[in-house]
């Protein structure tokens, strides 16, 4: 039965609501209702003294403060006591004192380093306050103020004896980085209690590391960490809960309040982590038969991000599919929507915002770690458990030009007796899912295997002119090849022309008729920042 509106819906929010409802659901606006601390604690608690010390040990001038949501009520606290702490230094050579600004909203992921929000201050260095993956920047340099957390070693230890009773139980000691500090004196107390064979962790810059951004404090280095369980303290994301959960015999969690992730009164069970390791698993099943991948760039301030990129458009063409590179800033399910072409994406990221929810969207998001598993044939794909959220350790490509973007060379099939290739004699290919058969997983090779004979000449690597003389317009096609533009297959001009309803204003040629159309020609526009905009040789201010 189908359901009528008694009234036409509300698309937006009625002007005499808009400073009494606040639509939005946030978990930062709940934590920012918390009791007041005084100053001297929060001088403590952000460590003004340190961050001025080694913002003038820098020489920076122009600062860029960034803080998480939770920590935004603090922001202007922070900035008249740091302010007040750099004057201390300002003596008469200098000829400018420094410049403090603070950057709310994030580009991307709170715990990557906005580096794009401050060149918009034209900033020289950023201090990024609260939790951090600790992922390589690109461009700046940064201090990391994790902020000091109290804790009570007294609960954790007694919650520690709880999980592990057994003094000679294997365990490794770990915490959130904004509890760190407290890992040593807790081993101290834990071992003093009879626990002999614990072994505490230090922070170490390297997100590939068997346990991320983290070293064992120990002479031992032949251990297995499969016969380890974890005690990690304060909540961890989902990324680090898969990560830790595949690597270690099992995982036990110590809630704190300030912990960023902690959603919910009780803390997440590390023991349906093989349930959510399963649905990526899924995930990487129905990703193996999609045509057409998109790269989603979820970061543009983690090193190498642009030859991950580079690499991921290599393996994505080695496997006869297409991909296309898409930037949308903050991911939602409205913006992926805009795309229906689209069967899957990637997400290039770093280690914890490479992990992307599902709820809400319609394609899978996977990573490049579980893109590997589906470009792989049902025959050599193994799920052994492993799994990886971020760019680190995608192999690079051997094949790249100056421009990263060639891809690997290869061979048009050459036709054999009775006009059947070795491509067109593979089996076919299956959806495990549904069962359907799927006979466009890999458009890309269709579209070689059917490039013009005649004309002009087709370069098989990029499928492109070196002749520079095929016509910009969509170039009509029979049934089962892929449109071509400017003579590169374009899966995405074939579901513009033959799927798609509505494609947008201006778009009224029909590609059916003979009569072809004049493209107009794309011109470059305004380059830069916010602050200041590049037009040729001029200089434009915003």
């Amino acid at each position: 039965m189908s359901s009528e509106l008694s009234a036409p819906p509300i698309l937006s929010t009625p002007a005499e609501h808009t400073f009494t409802e606040d639509p939005t659901p946030s978990s930062a606006i709940s934590q920012a209702k918390r009791p007041h601390r005084p100053d001297h604690e929060l001088y403590e608690v952000y460590e003004i003294a340190r961050t001025a010390a080694e913002i003038r040990q820098n020489g920076w001038k122009r600062i860029a403060l960034q803080f998480p949501d939770a920590m935004l009520p603090d922001a202007p606290w922070v900035v008249s006591a740091l302010s007040a702490e750099l004057g201390k230094w300002q003596t008469e050579v200098q000829d400018q004192s420094q410049r403090l600004y603070i950057l709310a909203d994030t580009s991307y992921s709170a715990c990557c380093v906005d580096e794009i929000a401050a060149e918009h201050a034209n900033a020289d260095g950023v201090v990024h306050y609260g939790r951090a993956c600790l992922s390589p920047t690109s461009r700046l340099p940064v201090i990391h103020i994790f902020t000091k957390q109290t804790l009570d070693y007294d609960d954790v230890a007694e919650a520690f004896e709880k999980e592990f009773p057994e003094k000679a139980d294997k365990v490794v000691l770990m915490a959130d980085v904004m509890f760190q500090e407290h890992v040593g004196p807790i081993s101290k107390l834990l071992k003093e209690r009879g626990y002999t064979s614990l072994m505490a962790t230090e922070i170490l810059r390297d997100p590939t590391g068997a346990i991320p951004n983290r070293k064992l404090v120990t002479p031992d280095t032949s251990i297995d960490l499969n016969e380890y369980h974890l005690f990690h303290i304060s909540t961890p994301p989902t990324s680090l809960l898969l990560t830790l959960s595949s690597r270690l015999a099992s995982l036990r969690i110590y809630s704190t309040p300030s912990s960023p992730y902690t959603t919910t009164s009780a803390p997440p069970d590390p023991s349906a982590t093989p349930g959510l390791l399963r649905r990526r698993y899924a995930l990487v099943i129905r990703f193996a038969t999609a045509s057409i991948i998109g790269i989603l760039v979820n970061t543009l301030s983690v090193k190498n991000y642009m030859s991950t990129i580079s690499t991921l458009k290599s393996q994505i063409a080695a496997a006869g599919k297409k991909s296309y590179t898409i930037v949308v800033g903050k991911l939602n399910a409205a913006k992926l929507a805009n795309f229906a072409e689209v069967d899957g994406w990637v997400v290039v990221g770093c280690w914890e915002s490479g992990l992307v929810e599902q709820e809400g969207l319609w394609k899978p998001v996977i990573t490049p770690f579980e893109l590997g598993l589906a470009l792989q044939g049902d025959e050599s794909r193994v799920w052994t458990g492993e799994w990886w959220g971020g760019i680190e350790g995608v192999k690079a490509s051997p094949v790249t030009d100056e421009n990263d973007e060639k891809l690997s060379e290869q061979e048009v099939p050459e036709e054999v007796e009775g006009g059947v290739d070795d491509e067109e004699s593979e089996p076919p290919e299956f959806d495990l899912r549904t069962g359907k058969l799927v006979s466009h997983s890999r458009p890309m090779r269709v579209a070689i295997r059917s490039a013009p004979r005649s004309g002009p000449e087709i370069e098989v690597a990029g499928l492109s002119s070196n002749q520079g003389t095929t016509s910009s317009a969509i170039t009509k096609r029979a049934v089962g090849d892929v449109a071509l533009v400017n003579g590169v297959a374009s899966p995405g001009a074939e579901f513009l022309r033959s799927q798609r309803t509505w494609r947008g204003l201006g778009t009224d040629f029909d590609t059916e008729n003979d009569d072809e159309e004049e493209s107009t020609v794309v011109e470059e526009g305004r380059s830069g920042v916010a602050r200041g905009y590049t037009v040729g040789q001029d200089q434009l201010r915003a």
